[in-house]
C-alpha cells in the first residue's frame, strides 16, 4: 500500500497532460482509500501482535503451572531418596551398635516403608494446604 500511496500522490501534485482536472478527483479519492487500507493494516498488525502476546502468555502460564507441579513432585522424591541411598548402604551391625540398629529388628523394613509413606503423604498434605496442588 506504501508505494500506492506514493504513486498516487505523484499523480495528485504533479501536472501530467494525460491527465485531465477532472479526473484528479477519483485520484483524490483512491488516495483517501489507499490511506484507509493503510490504517487498516495497521490496525490489523496491531491486533495480531497483541493475539499473539495473549498466546504466548497462555503458553508461559500453561508452562509454570507444569514446572509447579513437577517441582513438587521432585521435592516429595528427594528425601525418599535420601532415605533409601542411606539404607541401602551396607552397614555391619556386629562392628557398631550404633550402626542403624534397626537393620537387625523383625520389623525395620515394614517401619521403613511406613516412615517413607509418612514422609510423602506429610510432604503431600502440606503441599495440598498451601494449595500448590
Amino acid at each position: 500500500m506504501w508505494p500506492a500511496r506514493d504513486a498516487l500522490n505523484l499523480l495528485l501534485i504533479e501536472e501530467h497532460a494525460l491527465i485531465r482536472p477532472g479526473t484528479k478527483v477519483f485520484f483524490r479519492d483512491c488516495y483517501d482509500h489507499t490511506i484507509q487500507l493503510m490504517d487498516m493494516v495497521e490496525t490489523f498488525r496491531e491486533m495480531a501482535s497483541g493475539l499473539v502476546d495473549e498466546y504466548m502468555s497462555a503458553v508461559s502460564n500453561r508452562m509454570n503451572e507444569i514446572m509447579k507441579v513437577l517441582t513438587v513432585v521432585a521435592t516429595i522424591f528427594i528425601p525418599l531418596t535420601f532415605i533409601v541411598g542411606l539404607y541401602g548402604m551396607n552397614f555391619d551391625t556386629k562392628a557398631s551398635p550404633y550402626n542403624m540398629p534397626e537393620l537387625t529388628w523383625a520389623y525395620g523394613y515394614p517401619a521403613l516403608l511406613l516412615l517413607m509413606a509418612a514422609v510423602a503423604g506429610g510432604m503431600l498434605h502440606y503441599f495440598r494446604r498451601k494449595r500448590w496442588i
